[in-house]
């Protein structure tokens, strides 16, 4: 067990905020393993490195000898998490929320310790509830109050439709802290009304009240929005070892330092600083620095094995150097009788538009399996297959098919 200061330091790198802090230390010097709440609703059925934020925080936990407990929220799941809406979600079926929910377990063990990880279902508790029960729980709090938080604040002032059974999630995500008995309940900033809900009904059922710790939203790989599926601007963790190789390399360099303080367990904070001096004196290369939190990533959700042959297959693709079958991806199959170099640089998804291909091409930064393509009037036919390249960020193995 790591000494109370050490364990503290752990426990607040990344975290956005904590509340309250002195609760903590005091719940943490009970010499006794505090129990650690985190919830997920089963929304879709894969999970992004975006949602492993708070997965190593929890595995961190772990680490310091905490009982985590993963919750999969199939009831909380039908109703919809109302957080960021400006309309009404539509609720899930049985049905998506038991296959989602299956793919969730299944996936959350990449990160948390199997042996050490309580896995429940807040159906448990709900699903017994009486009608009586949930008038009960809603008699709880007020509409004022639930017209306190942002969004339906918004909504309100907007004169947009706020669905009744919508004002029940903060109020069951809450009571799950209570059937729980929760220590610490963990959850993204966008979190934080719901978070203070459950403080609130653990008080009023004599329970002592949880420590809420909200960790910041992973902006995705565009570096503006929160990695999303519906944006596109996300790494799966089911995704080949080479696809998140491959997108982890495309992030900013700025961004870069938030990914490692959110998701590495490796680069340690001081570690972190210390390269962030280098790179900005121009010792280190941020690419190099990419290059490795991509390795642990890979590695993490595949092998070692895997991440180190996505590593050179990366390497393959930009330097034309090596062996470029070592990239395994999925052929970007495109029909056509013959089309220029930079229609299938479009077509395939490694150009914006054919404006954008020919401009690159202008620019010499096009690679055809290593070797720049010098004529920008280049015709390719049925039968051709070969990796494309444009910088050292955007490449695919592509083949032509009669059409």
């Amino acid at each position: 067990m790591s000494s109370l200061s050490e364990a503290l330091a752990l426990i607040a790198r990344g975290a956005d905020e904590i509340l309250k802090p002195e609760e903590l230390e005091a719940r943490l010097q009970l010499g006794r393993p505090l129990r650690i709440k985190a919830g997920f609703d089963p929304t879709a059925p894969d999970l992004h490195i975006g949602h492993t934020v708070l997965l190593n925080k929890m595995r961190q936990f772990q680490d310091l000898g905490h009982q985590v407990i993963f919750l999969i929220g199939d009831f909380t799941g039908m109703i919809g998490d109302p957080t960021g809406k400006n309309v009404t979600r539509k609720p899930l079926t049985r049905e998506d929320v038991e296959a989602n929910a299956k793919t969730y377990a299944d996936q959350v063990f990449k990160v948390l310790d199997r042996e050490k990880t309580e896995l429940r279902f807040n159906s448990e508790w709900f699903g017994k509830m009486t009608a009586a029960d949930m008038i009960k729980l809603a008699a709880q709090h007020t509409v004022a109050r639930m017209l306190e938080r942002d969004d339906f604040a918004k909504r309100y002032a907007a004169q947009q439709s706020i669905a009744i059974h919508e004002f029940l999630y903060p109020l069951v995500q809450g009571y799950d802290s209570v059937a729980l008995q929760a220590d610490v309940e963990l959850g993204g900033t966008d979190q934080k009304f719901n978070l203070l809900m459950g403080r609130g009904l653990q008080e009023h059922h004599g329970q002592p009240p949880q420590i809420v710790l909200t960790m910041p939203l992973l902006e995705g790989l565009d570096g503006v929005n929160k990695m999303s599926k519906s944006l596109g601007n996300y790494i799966g963790i089911a995704e080949p070892a080479i696809d998140i190789v491959n997108k982890t390399m495309k992030i900013g360099d700025q961004l870069m330092w938030k990914w490692i303080e959110l998701l590495s367990f490796e680069i340690s904070a001081g570690e972190a600083e210390k390269m962030r001096s280098e790179v900005a004196s121009g010792v280190l290369n941020p690419r190099d620095v990419k290059l490795r939190l991509a390795r642990e990533l890979a590695a993490r959700f595949h092998d070692a094995a895997a991440a180190e042959t996505a590593i050179a297959g990366w390497h393959a693709a930009v330097t034309g150097q090596g062996d470029t079958t070592l990239l395994e991806l999925k052929d970007v199959a495109i029909p056509a009788e013959g089309i220029r170099i930079a229609a299938l640089l479009t077509a395939a998804g490694i150009t914006p538009s054919n404006s954008e291909a020919n401009r690159k091409l202008k620019e010499r930064a096009v690679k055809l399996d290593g070797a720049v393509v010098e004529d920008a009037g280049l015709t390719l036919q049925p039968g051709f297959e070969g990796v494309l390249a444009v910088g050292k960020r955007n490449f695919a193995r592509v083949r032509l098919v009669a059409g």
